[in-house]
């Protein structure tokens, strides 16, 4: 896991525009309510930001004023917990749920449809819950903003909510009383699903080891297993002390006038007065001496048996109050822990004693008094103590010899960088830096000055001692210092089954007669409310006219150089370069496609013979943005089972290091050293822990690219490259002793790619920056190979032929991912429109409150591929698989009873362009014609039939690419999770018991 620079980094690497300010405020001044605390201009971030109080309650505000059109609003509370029943997560969901303005259910999911807002959310952390929104749109902003305040201030939070959003004892089938009890609810699954990811357990259980007698010491989100002890008066108890005015954060943000935020908020506050802010204690009381905890995790069957387990040192720093101290610590965490050239990295990761950092590696400012860890995954228990004391010397030997000043330099030219960097979503980046601070006392305009910081880091480091007072302070000499160990435990994720049918069988021994009664009726009574048909005339919407008929215009200019075809996009980029080059892929065999991920890798992590890629990773620090390589695989806009293969390389730089850049890409292209195999070992085994890991959280995404891959080409070699089959390849490989065949295949493709006639180019930059990027990128064509020098005799004349079938993965988590994926059209082929508004209505009306409002699973829906031409259906964190598979199989059937109105067409085309029309970062401009060939005209094209859509088209698709291929099981699915009895071969399911795979050959 890379750390960060914090705030200074993730912020500043987000964009800038001209800087304007339209505030004329002063500290003092009143104005809609409102008292003016400060007014600060941000010279390096190009905003002025403006700081007032609510006179009558005492909520802050925080407004940056920036020339920016995607304006932002959030309203945040304090909420720290004393139980882990998870109750400020459970809110946050029924909040959502109606309220007195707008008392229909869901009016939250209802706006995603009319309105079409960039971003729409909410988020509870580990103190404070937050609800976010961005639009473009004034009427819009209006619209969510209204919505939004209502749910909060005066939300209906009624029982039978609280109970399909928290948790309920609920019949089997709620219709049938003979049908066992069982435990259901949104929050109670998706928090199964949550602590099924043993990244996520690792840092919540260090968390709560580390900060005992505080709120930290509890899980906000909420532990399963004590989430069914909230009852619903605690959950309005807990409304009615926290969701006040006065423990609340307003923030707002883009060029939509302050005046009117205030004015519009102000009307919502009235009636308000001054209210006491609970009291949770959230400061932690240091300790005397060092303290060790062990706890346990599931075994994971496709890791290394005896490499699992995680262990990391903790140690207890600053107050998030210093808001200097907490940029120098995070300088501090950069320095020890990240890029090839850092010292733990050198230590831990290139020695092999684990795979990659533990979860909580790194700097937390998230918490009131802030916290340190470094730590491992990956690691033999043996090697359980040899870790620690690595780390601990490391630090030591750190303390003594200093950082070279090369790091420190290139990490304030990553902090330069950054300032420049444009990017769509700043004013969710600034939101999301500064609250976490705010909520604990922090000015959050501190937290933005970053050149102030920095200004006295440079003073402060001529007088010597800088990081080695703070090493010695935080590090060496810290009693508050947690070893924390987790172990797998083979009998883990049975226990907690067990755990549950416990919990569960004395919660229904305890029921009286009444209370069974009570079950069986809101069982009924919610399957009613959720069939229910609204009226929700009383919720605002855009209309159809809102959307602009036009596609906006990205001016590119196509030209060659050394006959190499190059796209340029000339722009102000406030002095930035973007590069980006794809090197279409000469045909390969499958076996050899499966190692591609891994040499893209490579280039960025052997280094060369003559130098260490520690010395290349401070170049490419130093002179550049970061630089990547990842494969990429682009369906053809007129025909799906027609694809383009290849490899990605991007970068960005200031214009002054253009030379600098393309020299460092040009050195890895000829020079990186294959023959190195303790670091590829080293990146093996980091590639195939972190692929597994992420299985837990995005599962249901392999699921979809395996059910996928048996029905285009394209999505075969998305699996190969990305996959469950790429997960389970690089767990063999890292597996295997002897890698020399790897090393030998990477030398094969690396001779075989990377040419100068496969290669196309885009560069986006300012008019002032091309003739420097013409010269040197002439140097870096001319520096290729002009053809491939190896040649690959895998010509198939047989066409991709579909597969359809049905898989299962089985893997120890508490809830499962599903997905059934139908082939569809190509971007260019009219049904095309017709089927991504068919698949926005289907979830809209009927998956979400199926899958999501009854099965109690965390998400599930449907959604077209416009680009790779596949009709998905998919669960996410879902207790109830099997049933979601025949809701995929019944929601066909519905498409063609039901009826659709003009309004509901009209709100799937809203939602759909959100993302057709979100705003983009400079660097991805013209980058949908340069990746996949879609042209201005097509994109103009789409954006006229997706206008156009009828019912009619509606009907006609869904039986021509739903109902038809259903009749005839012409789909493939794929399911990831816990095993049942009716998940067998006999049952037509291929199980693959892939963990096998790493068991020691």
């Amino acid at each position: 896991m890379s750390t960060q620079l914090g705030l200074a980094s993730r912020i500043l690497r987000k964009g800038v525009r001209n800087y304007s300010s339209k505030a004329i405020l002063a500290p003092g001044q009143k104005i809609q309510g409102y008292k003016v605390q400060q007014v600060r201009k941000v010279p390096e971030l190009e905003l002025t930001a403006i700081t007032l109080q609510h006179e009558a309650t005492g909520a802050q505000h925080l407004h940056i004023d920036r020339e920016d059109s995607n304006n932002v609003f959030a309203v945040g509370f304090h909420t720290p917990v004393s139980n882990d029943t998870g109750v400020p997560h459970i809110l946050e969901h029924t909040t959502l749920c109606g309220s007195e303005k707008y008392p229909v259910r869901d009016p939250f999911f209802k706006m995603l449809n009319r309105s079409l807002a960039t971003f729409m959310n909410a988020f509870t952390a580990s103190d404070y819950t937050i609800y976010p929104f961005a639009t473009t749109n004034p009427v819009d902003y209006a619209n969510l903003r209204d919505v939004y305040m209502d749910a909060v201030f005066h939300p209906k939070l009624d029982r039978l909510d609280f109970k399909q959003e928290g948790w309920r004892l609920e019949h089997e089938v709620p219709t049938d009383t003979s049908t066992p009890i069982q435990f259901k609810g949104v929050v109670y699954n998706e928090m199964k699903g949550q602590t099924s990811d043993a990244n996520y357990l690792y840092y919540v259980r260090m968390q709560q080891a580390m900060f005992p007698g505080t709120t930290y010491e509890y899980c906000s989100g909420g532990d399963p297993k004590y989430i069914t002890d909230l009852t619903h008066q605690q959950l309005l108890d807990f409304h009615t002390k926290h969701y006040h005015p006065s423990n609340a954060r307003f923030y707002t943000y883009g060029n939509f006038p302050l005046e009117k935020h205030l004015a519009a908020i102000g009307e919502r506050l009235e009636g308000y007065k001054k209210s006491e802010v609970p009291f949770v204690n959230k400061v932690a009381i240091p300790w005397n001496g060092p303290k060790s905890v062990e706890s346990t995790c599931a075994l994971d069957p496709m890791s290394p048996a005896d490499r699992q387990t995680k262990l990391s040192l903790s140690y207890l720093t600053n107050e998030s109050t210093d808001t200097f101290e907490t940029f120098s610590m995070r300088l501090l965490s950069y320095l020890l822990l990240d890029g090839h050239a850092s010292p733990m990295y050198k230590a831990l990761i290139d020695t092999n004693l684990g795979s990659e950092f533990s979860s909580n590696t790194g700097y937390d400012n998230s918490t009131s008094t802030s916290s340190m860890s470094i730590g491992l995954q990956g690691v033999k228990d043996s090697d359980v103590e040899k870790v620690r004391d690595t780390i601990k010397t490391v630090i030591e030997k750190a303390k003594e010899e200093g950082f070279d000043p090369k790091r420190i330099e290139a990490a304030i030219h990553q902090m330069e960088l950054g300032q420049k960097h444009k990017t769509a979503d700043f004013g969710l980046t600034i939101m999301h830096g500064v609250t976490s601070g705010w909520f604990n006392g922090v000015d959050p305009v501190d937290l933005l000055e970053i050149n102030k910081n920095l200004d006295r880091l440079k003073s402060e480091l001529k007088e010597g001692n800088f990081f080695e007072s703070r090493i010695d302070k935080y590090l060496l000499n810290n009693p508050h210092t947690l070893s924390f160990v987790m172990r797998p435990d083979e009998n883990y994720t049975s226990d907690l089954i067990k755990e549950e049918q416990t919990r569960l069988a004395g919660k229904v021994e305890k029921l009286t007669k009444e209370d069974k009664e009570v079950i069986a009726k809101d069982g009924k009574d919610l399957l009613t409310s959720q069939d229910k048909q609204e009226d929700l005339s009383c919720l605002p919407t855009l209309q159809l006219s809102d959307i602009a008929l036009k596609a906006k215009h990205t001016v590119l200019e196509h030209t060659g150089l050394c006959n190499t075809p190059v796209q340029w996009r000339t722009t102000a980029t406030n002095g930035l370069t973007y590069f980006r080059a794809i090197s279409t892929l000469p045909s390969l065999p499958d076996d050899l496609k499966m190692y591609l991920p891994l040499f893209c890798d490579a280039l960025l992590s052997l280094g060369t013979r003559q130098q260490s890629m520690a010395e290349i990773d401070e170049e490419i620090r130093l002179y550049t943005g970061g630089l990547r390589a990842s494969t990429t695989i682009s369906t053809n806009h007129s025909d799906i089972d027609h694809i383009e293969e290849g490899i990605a390389l991007v970068g960005n730089c200031l214009d002054r290091n253009i030379d600098k850049m393309y020299t460092i890409l040009s050195k890895l292209i000829h020079e990186t050293n294959f023959d190195d195999v303790e670091k590829l070992k080293t990146l093996i085994n980091g590639n195939a822990s972190s692929m597994v890991n992420s299985i837990a959280d995005s599962g249901h995404i392999f699921a979809r690219t395996f059910a996928g891959s048996s029905l285009t080409p394209g999505m075969h070699n998305a699996e190969l490259m990305g996959g469950m089959t790429q997960v389970n390849f690089m767990s063999r490989l890292a597996a295997q002793q002897d890698i020399s065949d790897v090393v030998e295949k990477l030398k094969q493709i690396s001779s075989a790619v990377l040419t100068q006639s496969s290669l196309r180019f885009a560069i986006t930059s300012g008019e002032d920056a091309i003739e420097s990027n013409t010269k040197s990128l002439v140097n870096f064509i001319q520096g290729l190979p002009t053809e491939s020098k190896t040649i690959f005799n895998t010509v198939d004349s047989n066409p991709f032929v579909p597969d359809y079938k049905k898989s299962f993965f089985p893997l120890p988590f508490q809830v499962n991912f599903s997905a059934q994926v139908l082939r569809g059209v190509p971007y260019t082929h009219s049904d095309g429109a017709s089927l991504q508004v068919l698949s926005s209505l289907m979830t809209n009306h009927y998956l979400h409150r199926e899958i999501r409002e009854k099965n109690g699973a965390y998400g599930g829906g449907a959604r077209y591929g416009g680009l790779n031409g596949l009709f998905s259906f998919y669960s996410y964190r879902d207790p109830r698989t099997l049933e979601t598979l025949d809701t995929f199989t019944k929601s066909v059937d519905w498409v063609q009873k039901r009826k659709f109105t003009d309004q509901e067409i009209t709100e799937s085309k809203l939602s759909i362009f959100q993302g057709v029309d979100a705003p983009q970062s400079v660097s991805e401009e013209g980058m949908l014609q340069f990746v996949n060939g879609v042209s201005h005209e097509m994109r103009q094209m789409r954006r006229e039939a997706l206008l156009k859509v009828t019912q009619d088209d509606i009907k006609r698709v869904a039986q021509e690419y739903l109902e038809k291929p259903v009749v005839e099981n012409r789909f493939s699915t794929a399911l990831l999770g816990e095993s049942t009895d009716r998940i067998a071969a006999e049952n037509g399911w291929h199980i693959n018991q892939w963990g096998e795979a790493v068991k020691k050959e």
